[in-house]
Formats: structure tokens, C-alpha cells, sequence
């Protein structure tokens, strides 16, 4: 992910969305991140008989090129479903921005280049003010310097200092124990030296 993510930005008030919302469990049929993006909000953006439903915010324009979402309080609270952040990346979310997100839906966005940058209510209201203009603004979240920026509106973000180098140099929990590879094959062959096989019979 680059440093700074800058793209239209959609309002999505709702409070307390949880990833059954964002990802409906019809959805996870697959062990894949593909073809996730038509699952991602599914019962918001169609109806029963799968129309559109016009009055969603990503289904109107300007909103449905929107690649930055800012939230309602406890976004993505719910069941462990990190489906649900893989269908947000394949439909094009780089950034939802919000009060808080519940804590292992936090860690699946980390994980998955998704910024969730976290603000006061004060100023999350006024980046839902500036998102609902039919008039398009774009929303700038700079990672590194921790500043939202949109027009003259310049706001400071909360991020944890692992979540920010995590993203700007892309890298996972996996990724970053394998940069210790060589000093765990170390350990690991001292342990081969005194180890003694013990047969369970």
C-alpha cells in the first residue's frame, strides 16, 4: 500500500455494521479472495430478486467509484470473517475511516492493505458532511503523517505504530517473522543436536 491514499470518499453512517452485513454468510463458499466484490454488502446494494437498490450510497453516483468509506461507530464488529475484508479490497476499498473497529476486524484489515483510520466522532462528522456532497471530494489519508486531508480540512488520525509500518511496507505477520528466517533455522538446528526421538508405544 502507498503512503498516502487519496480517492473519492462515500458516507456510510450506519452504526454497529457487522461483517454478516458487509459479507453475507451465503458468500463464504470459498477458501479464495476471489469473487468476493459482488458479496460485499450484498443486502444493501440488491434486493431479494438481486435488482438494484438505487438508494444505497455505492450504487449512486458519484459514490459508486468511491474507494475511501467513512463509518459508523463499530464498524465491522461481529463474527471472526476476514472474507469480509477481502470482498471490501476486490471492490476497491483502500480506506474506511471511523470512531473504532471491532479488534479482530481491525487485525483482517492490517493484514490486507485496508487503513482503517480512527477519529473523534466530531471529526468523523464532518468527513461524513464533506463525503455526502453530490459535488465529488476526494479524501487524502496520508499513513505516514497520520493527517486526513479533504479541501482545507486537515484532520489528525489514530494508528498503532505496527499497522502503519505494516501497511506502508506491506507486510503481515507472516511476512514479518520471515524476515527472522535465518535466525530461526539457527535456533532451531541447536535444538536438533540434544533432541532425542521418543516412541509412544
Amino acid at each position: 500500500m502507498p503512503k498516502i491514499v487519496t480517492g473519492l470518499a462515500a458516507p456510510l453512517p450506519l452504526a454497529n455494521v457487522d461483517t454478516d452485513v458487509i459479507m453475507p454468510k451465503r458468500f463464504l463458499i470459498t477458501i479464495t479472495h476471489e469473487g468476493l466484490a459482488d458479496g460485499t454488502f450484498a443486502d444493501l446494494r440488491f434486493d431479494e430478486a438481486g435488482e438494484i437498490r438505487s438508494e444505497f450510497i455505492l450504487n449512486k453516483r458519484p459514490w459508486s467509484q468511491a474507494t475511501i468509506l467513512v463509518v459508523g461507530d463499530n464498524f465491522g464488529c461481529g463474527s471472526s470473517r476476514e472474507h469480509a475484508v477481502w470482498g471490501m479490497r476486490q471492490l476497491g476499498i483502500d480506506a474506511c475511516i471511523g470512531t473504532g473497529f471491532a479488534g479482530i476486524f481491525y487485525d483482517n484489515a492490517r493484514k490486507n492493505g485496508l487503513a482503517l483510520p480512527i477519529v473523534s466522532s466530531k471529526d468523523r462528522d464532518i468527513l461524513l458532511q464533506l463525503a455526502g456532497r453530490e459535488t465529488s471530494v476526494e479524501i487524502t489519508v496520508d499513513i505516514e503523517g497520520r493527517v486526513i486531508r479533504a479541501e482545507d480540512t486537515a484532520i489528525p488520525f489514530i494508528m498503532d505504530d505496527a499497522t502503519r509500518s505494516g501497511l506502508i511496507n506491506d507486510v503481515d505477520d507472516t511476512r514479518d517473522t520471515l524476515t527472522y528466517a535465518d535466525a530461526i533455522r539457527a535456533y532451531e538446528a541447536t535444538l536438533g543436536a540434544g533432541m532425542r526421538v521418543c516412541v509412544i508405544k
